[in-house]
């Protein structure tokens, strides 16, 4: 019997200076493609972070007020890890983020702020790969991320961001879903995955909450087991994958 031939997935476009990664709470990005982002800011690369919440909701034993701060304190750390120093939080409520208006000018701002090529986020359909269902926030978040970065270059929707100052920014070329079940495009991992797992290590209060195996053997082997897969599907080599939407 013929085995069946696994598509395999193009490199990432690299023609670009500037990136925004927008996506829901703190850790996201690191159990995402924190790998890829070490790589972009090695080659001297621009990448910010922007959460739609602080993750105040995320630790069952911590009530939101203390957990808040801790969380943005740990995100912080762990973007610097792979060489972001630029975090921003829009401060919309963790849980309960709704997609509407509302949560597309608060991205639209920030893509006129930062004016990136290449806008990342997560995955923004209601499963992950048909096995897991995805929580609200992220497919909230997801799908007005990829809305936004159109309002973004439409000077009549959200006019009064240009009022503000920011005006229209039209030079978005491609939106990257991390964590898509339908990837169509990796970045190598090898150059940023030590990088990913330390990053990933600086949520040390949310590992601990979510798992009793000690911290470093769960994030090693999560990160290890997600990109060797799917290098498997980049010429062997552990790899980051993205769905990408040219624009």
């Amino acid at each position: 019997m013929t085995e069946p031939t696994i598509t395999q997935l193009q490199p990432m476009p690299e023609d670009w200076r500037r990136a925004l990664a927008v996506v829901a709470h703190p850790d996201d990005l690191e159990y995402g493609c924190s790998a890829a982002i070490a790589a972009w800011t090695d080659a001297g690369r621009e990448v910010a972070y922007v959460l739609a919440s602080r993750g105040e909701a995320g630790i069952d034993t911590l009530e939101p007020a203390k957990c808040g701060p801790l969380r943005e304190q740990e995100q912080r750390a762990s973007a610097a890890v792979v060489g972001v120093s630029a975090v921003e939080f829009l401060d919309h409520r963790d849980g309960v983020i709704e997609y509407g208006t509302a949560l597309r000018r608060d991205i639209a701002a920030a893509i006129r702020r930062h004016r990136p090529e290449l806008v990342i986020t997560l995955n923004h359909r209601d499963t992950w790969g048909g096995v897991a269902w995805n929580t609200p926030d992220h497919v909230a978040v997801g799908r007005a991320t990829l809305d936004a970065a159109g309002d973004a270059g439409n000077r009549w929707i959200f006019p009064e961001l240009a009022e503000q100052g920011l005006e229209p920014w039209n030079g978005v070329r491609w939106v990257a879903v991390a964590g898509s079940s339908s990837p169509t495009h990796a970045v190598d991992a090898t150059p940023g995955l030590e990088r990913a797992v330390r990053s990933l290590l600086e949520h040390r209060t949310y590992i601990e909450a979510l798992t009793d195996e000690d911290p470093e053997t769960y994030v090693r082997g999560f990160l290890t087991g997600n990109t060797t897969a799917t290098g498997e599907r980049f010429g062997g080599k552990p790899a980051v994958a993205f769905e990408v939407f040219a624009r």
